[in-house]
C-alpha cells in the first residue's frame, strides 16, 4: 500500500519547515551579535540567505555594522509585492543614524529565484551610496537573495570605493 500525500498533510509540513527555517535564522543572527564580525561577502551572504530566503513578496533589508564590521542589528525595513519592493533612501539613512552604524550592507531577496540584479537594483544601490557617503557610511555590499546570492561587492558593481 503506498502512502499518498494530503494536502493537510503538505500544509502542516511547510509550516514545520517555515519554523525550523526561522529558528535557524535566529540562531545565525545571535551569533553573528553575539561575536560575529563580516569579513567577507559569503560570511553575509549565508547569514542574510537564512534570513529573506523564505519569504515569497519582496523584503529589503540592512545590516548595520560598527567600525570592526560587528553586527549591531538586522533590519526588515521595506516590505513589497512579488517583484518589487520601495525603497526610500531617507529612511535608510534615519535608520543608520538612530544605531550609530559605521557602515551597512543592504540586501534584499528576488522570490523568483533569481538572483540577477535588475536595472532598478542597481539605481537604488548607487542612490543609497551617494546618499550615504554624505554622513560618511560607506554601503559595503548589496546582496541579492534567491536561488543563488548575487554579491554587487563580488561583481564590482559598487560604485563608491570603500576604505578599509
Amino acid at each position: 500500500m503506498a502512502l499518498v500525500k494530503t494536502e493537510p498533510y503538505e500544509s502542516n509540513f511547510k509550516l514545520l519547515e517555515d519554523k525550523i527555517l526561522e529558528r535557524a535564522a535566529e540562531i545565525m543572527q545571535q551569533r553573528y551579535m553575539r561575536r560575529g564580525a563580516i569579513h567577507s561577502p559569503s560570511t553575509a551572504t549565508d547569514f542574510l540567505k537564512a534570513k529573506l530566503g523564505a519569504y515569497e513578496r519582496e523584503v529589503f533589508a540592512v545590516l548595520y555594522l560598527d567600525s570592526q564590521n560587528r553586527v549591531i542589528e538586522y533590519e526588515e525595513l521595506f516590505f513589497g509585492t512579488i517583484n518589487s519592493a520601495s525603497v526610500y533612501p531617507r529612511e535608510v539613512i534615519k535608520s543608520v543614524l538612530n544605531r550609530n552604524a559605521a557602515s551597512i550592507i543592504i540586501a534584499h531577496n528576488h522570490p523568483s529565484g533569481d538572483p540577477t540584479p535588475s536595472q532598478a537594483d542597481k539605481l537604488i544601490t548607487n542612490k543609497l551610496e551617494k546618499a550615504l557617503s554624505l554622513i560618511d557610511v560607506p554601503v559595503l555590499d548589496h546582496i541579492v537573495i534567491g536561488e543563488s546570492c548575487v554579491s554587487f561587492a563580488h561583481e564590482g558593481l559598487l560604485n563608491i570605493e570603500i576604505v578599509n
